[in-house]
């Protein structure tokens, strides 16, 4: 068995790669990595990799010979390396995850994507391509707790951002490859490491922080939120790779019912980890079309900054957050993987974590 794992440089990549590392796998995986030779871009992964707690031996022992140098836009040069041949797995987590207008963003997560499916078909004894994709792919509209299902999300103008739609419509595109052994992982919102915190990365863990100071938001306080840590998703998804047969060709990563958290819960584990009295009392849902009234509030409590930036991130969170989703999760459950922990069990990590990294370079993360 070789697996071929991208995105490894990333923050659910990495994730993967500890999951991969964990079960003493790590010396039977190549990684495609964005990087000028294969010396700098080892240095990159093992860079990353420690953030996630890889070291000593485990990373010493990782060689050049298994760094495929690539751009998820120009592969010709994979698509002619010998090593594919022994690829069986592939854990794609390889995205351009964001939530701008980046032009790049369907060169990357489509055409890239594309590229090296037909590059790894043609040349390897595929097995199993496990896709990662979002759950929030689905569109607006629909009933919680969202099932999983390939029609949800294909109107083109239901798509909040740019990122979802590519990631919809690589699965689409891949599902209609003849004989490709394709699963699709639909991972909610990942925020956070369930015991680094958020020293791997603070993604999105910025928006609640945000939210809490303004004591403003979108979504109700009894609302729920889909979210799950990176190191699970990591295990779940490696689970899905290598899991000798699976019932279903889709799945959802997510928390599902038992293990969202109520936005009123993690205002509550929130301000016992910062020494703060929760915002309940004073909490205010606000509509989309409001959110412009909230960006003078913001930087009086948070700092001066970009305000068209603010505006947009509020917007889009905003919108997101109004969704109101949860993602059902029985398919995955059912086949063996353990459920995820809510936030709340984890949340003190990300404020001890996070709270002296200043809100700008938290969203940089968010904002490619």
């Amino acid at each position: 068995m070789t697996i071929l794992l991208t995105g490894a440089t990333g923050f659910v990549g990495a994730a993967a790669a500890a999951a991969l590392a964990s079960r003493g796998l790590l010396h039977q995986t190549l990684f495609l990595v964005r990087a000028e030779d294969a010396s700098a871009g080892l240095n990159r992964l093992r860079e990353q990799l420690a953030r996630f707690g890889i070291v000593g031996q485990q990373l010493e022992k990782l060689s050049q010979e298994q760094v495929l140098c690539a751009d998820m836009t120009a592969l010709d040069t994979v698509a002619l390396g010998p090593r594919l041949a022994s690829i069986t797995q592939v854990l794609h987590c390889a995205a351009l995850a964001t939530f701008s207008n980046n032009p790049k963003i369907w060169v990357n997560n489509v055409d890239g994507t594309l590229a090296l499916a037909r590059a790894v078909q043609q040349h390897a004894k595929l097995q199993r391509w496990v896709q990662v994709g979002t759950a929030m792919c689905c569109g607006p509209g629909l009933t919680s707790p969202v099932r999983e299902s390939w029609d949800a999300g294909l109107d083109d103008d239901s798509h909040l951002v740019p990122y979802t739609h590519s990631k919809l419509a690589v699965e689409i595109a891949l599902k209609a490859l003849p004989d490709f052994p394709l699963v699709v992982a639909r991972a909610s919102i990942v925020v956070g490491h369930s015991v680094l915190g958020c020293a791997p990365s603070p993604s999105i863990f910025w928006v609640f922080r945000m939210a809490f100071a303004l004591e403003r938001f979108t979504c109700a306080p009894d609302d729920c939120i889909d979210i799950i840590p990176a190191d699970w998703c990591g295990e779940a998804l490696v689970s899905l790779l290598l899991k000798p047969s699976l019932a279903h060709n889709l799945y959802h990563v997510s928390a599902g019912v038992p293990s969202s958290s109520r936005f009123v819960d993690l205002d509550n584990a929130y301000a016992k980890a910062s020494n703060r009295a929760p915002v309940a009392p004073r909490y205010q849902q606000v509509a989309l079309e409001d959110l412009r009234s909230l960006v003078p509030l913001f930087e009086e409590r948070l700092g001066r900054i970009n305000r068209l930036l603010i505006l947009r991130a509020l917007t889009l969170y905003g919108a997101f957050a109004e969704l109101n989703y949860v993602f059902d999760n029985q398919r995955l459950l059912a086949e063996g993987v353990a459920p995820s922990p809510p936030l709340t069990d984890y949340i003190a990590e990300c404020v001890r974590t996070s709270e002296a990294i200043p809100m700008t370079e938290q969203m940089k993360h968010d904002f490619k």
